[in-house]
């Protein structure tokens, strides 16, 4: 079998760079794209060690031209690209009365918008190769709503909607579309929290544990697999219990 291509948004720290090391481990070859070009690098290096291709290209996920070049680079060294992660996402809390515009636009631009545009440059070559897999990273609160974060639940709601739609579009293909969404993980999104934010937390999941971004990285892996071939416009939890 041709070794596969995956391109890894937000793929510097975090979920991002789980996901590449579960796929590399996995021998696909991984381009990763955020803004931190050395951050980007260190996760190269892991991958390499795995004795597998890793390319890096610089993204901004709120620009449109930004997109499009890093995936027509990938596309270029790599030949094509077989498995989408849209991964990265910005939040902007604040409660809904005072949030400011430009708040609600930067959130929804980078965690909504820059993964439609993404899944858009890759369509036209995985449908040229009648294979091809979009994971989108969506949220537990995408779900159940948050309150303080308006801007970032509407976009990871969104991105389930896109999901959906984007399945139902482009099955025929041979393309399946999904979206996994994590509860509390242990990243540097949460690491900002008190400990009693944190205790408040670990009260209401079942399972009593914050994930780790390996728990999303496994859902990632076998949702891009051959094995995951007949699921499409699925919304896979991996929470912890959190919400049923």
């Amino acid at each position: 079998m041709n070794t596969k291509t995956a391109f890894i948004t937000g793929a510097s720290r975090g979920i991002g760079r789980a996901c590449a090391i579960s796929l590399a481990r996995a021998g696909v070859r991984v381009a990763l794209a955020a803004r931190d070009m050395a951050k980007l690098e260190e996760t190269a290096t892991e991958v390499r060690a795995l004795g597998v291709e890793a390319h890096v290209v610089a993204i901004d996920m709120a620009s449109t031209e930004s997109i499009k070049e890093a995936i027509a680079s990938t596309a270029k060294d790599f030949g094509r690209i077989d498995i989408l992660v849209n991964n990265a996402g910005i939040t902007r809390d604040g409660l809904a009365l005072r949030m400011k515009p430009e708040d609600w636009d930067a959130v929804l631009r980078t965690n909504l918008t820059g993964a439609f545009f993404a899944c858009q440059q890759v369509l036209q070559g995985m449908m040229k190769e009648r294979w091809g897999r979009i994971i989108n990273v969506s949220s537990v609160v995408g779900e159940s709503g948050n309150p303080g974060q308006a801007n970032y639940v509407a976009s990871k709601a969104g991105l389930i909607g896109l999901t959906k739609s984007l399945a139902q579009e482009i099955a025929s293909r041979n393309i399946t579309v999904n979206a996994v969404t994590p509860g509390f993980i242990d990243t540097d999104m949460t690491a900002v929290l008190t400990e009693e934010q944190k205790a408040n937390m670990l009260a209401h999941i079942p399972l009593k544990r914050l994930g780790k971004p390996e728990d999303i990285a496994a859902a990632v892996r076998f949702l891009a697999s051959d094995e995951a071939g007949y699921i499409t416009g699925h919304v896979l939890s991996v929470n912890g219990g959190l919400y049923m």
